[in-house]
């Protein structure tokens, strides 16, 4: 997966913002305020993404795969660090992301939900 396709993936969900709150390359998206992916394109040949999951989930997925590490500079327990250097099919990538949306969505209060909808 390319970071532009990325890029595309993420800007897709409902609701989401790319930000840029640390410096000019490392992209936040969000949704109500909330991080759902973090993107590290400081190391070009090495293009990375954080993702939200629960613990048991995340342990799974470092078990099966060597791409998927705990978070760098996160939340070891909930979020893991995905390298996207084509050796990960992109349906885990798209599965991983979609978990991470739903996680945050889901713990937003509904006001800003509501908030969310009504802007929308």
């Amino acid at each position: 997966m390319t970071l532009e396709s990325l890029k595309d993936l993420l800007a897709s969900y409902p609701f989401s913002q790319e930000t840029y709150p640390f410096d000019e390359i490392t992209c936040v998206y969000k949704v109500g305020g909330k991080m759902f992916a973090l993107i590290n394109a400081h190391e070009t040949n090495r293009l990375s993404i954080n993702l939200k999951n629960s613990p048991e989930n995340n342990i799974l997925l470092r078990d099966m795969y060597q791409e998927i590490i705990e978070g760098y500079h996160m939340n070891k327990t909930h979020w893991n660090t995905v390298y996207l250097d084509g050796t990960l099919d992109d349906s885990v990538i798209k599965n991983m992301i979609d978990d991470s949306y739903h996680i945050v969505y889901k713990q937003l209060t509904k006001k800003i939900k509501l908030e969310l909808e009504n802007e929308a």
